[in-house]
């Protein structure tokens, strides 16, 4: 496998594991603050964190020049992908949550196959997840048919955030594009939580904790995101992604004390092999010259 296509899966891999932990320190914060204004805090820490990150300052005189259609569909795709996902973490366990929300990135994967063989890849990480979420408990108590909507609604913008994040990076302003995105998604949510609940806002006591998801789930996985994205096409990424929701069980069973099934155990091991064989067929791809 060529160098930058490891370093773009290995910055994937980083990206997933700590959103997947952010995840989990997120939905600890849930249960004393409304979801709307867990998300609006870490928007608003993570829009100061980025700015600082990457001197962001600088592009301003370039802004008038940009295209801005790609960036106001990645900046709207970052906001209602973070909004509906947190609000079904408040609604549902976190593995179904992260399982159902992947079958967006999931379905972009299956649109973008141009060969037969990799179907394989699809069809087990599709297993994979089947397996991972719990369908048998659609009765209980700890599953929400509106939270299962709002990850579904979260898994479509996931899709957006991968399709608009691969234009956005061809405009050469590096990761300035990021601060934009998420400058505009923490304003527009700052506006939402000042009419929705702006006393919680203000409960200082909660701030540290927001700006620890905000480092996790924002600065570090967005930034990471963006790097991989030079380098892996939509099926790879999108199948690569497979691993969202084996590391968002495993990290709310370590972090949640969250129930890791036989059945769900079997779906990490499909994601996994889903996961290596379309990373080992991509670099296969990559190692065949261009003889046009």
């Amino acid at each position: 496998m060529p160098n930058s296509q490891l370093l773009a899966v290995l910055f994937m891999v980083l990206s997933m594991v700590a959103y997947q932990i952010s995840a989990s320190f997120a939905k600890q914060l849930i249960s004393v603050l409304d979801p709307l204004t867990v998300v609006t805090l870490r928007l608003c820490f993570a829009s100061i964190l980025i700015l600082i990150m990457f001197r962001s300052w600088k592009i301003i005189k370039r802004l008038p020049y940009l295209k801005w259609r790609n960036l106001l569909f990645y900046s709207a795709s970052v906001c209602l992908m973070n909004a509906l996902f947190y609000a079904s973490l408040g609604r549902l366990p976190q593995g179904i949550a992260v399982g159902l929300e992947f079958l967006g990135p999931l379905t972009l994967a299956l649109i973008s196959i141009q060969y037969k063989s990799d179907y394989i890849w699809v069809a087990l990480a599709i297993l994979g997840i089947g397996l991972m979420v719990p369908w048998q408990d659609a009765n209980q108590s700890n599953f929400s048919y509106l939270g299962a909507a709002m990850a579904l609604g979260a898994g479509v913008f996931w899709a957006f955030y991968i399709y608009f994040g691969q234009k956005v990076v061809r405009q050469n302003i590096g990761m300035h594009a990021l601060t934009i995105a998420i400058t505009l998604s923490a304003l527009v949510m700052l506006s939402v939580s000042v009419v929705h609940n702006p006393t919680a806002l203000i409960q200082t006591q909660y701030w540290p904790q927001a700006l620890v998801i905000a480092v996790l789930a924002t600065a570090i996985p967005y930034a990471l995101d963006l790097m991989a994205l030079k380098s892996l096409s939509k099926m790879t990424y999108g199948t690569l992604s497979s691993l969202s929701p084996a590391l968002g069980a495993i990290a709310g069973w370590f972090l949640l004390h969250e129930h890791i099934s036989l059945l769900q155990s079997i779906a990490l091991v499909c994601i996994m092999i889903a996961s290596i064989g379309v990373t080992y067929r991509a670099s296969k791809q990559k190692s065949i010259p261009d003889m046009s």
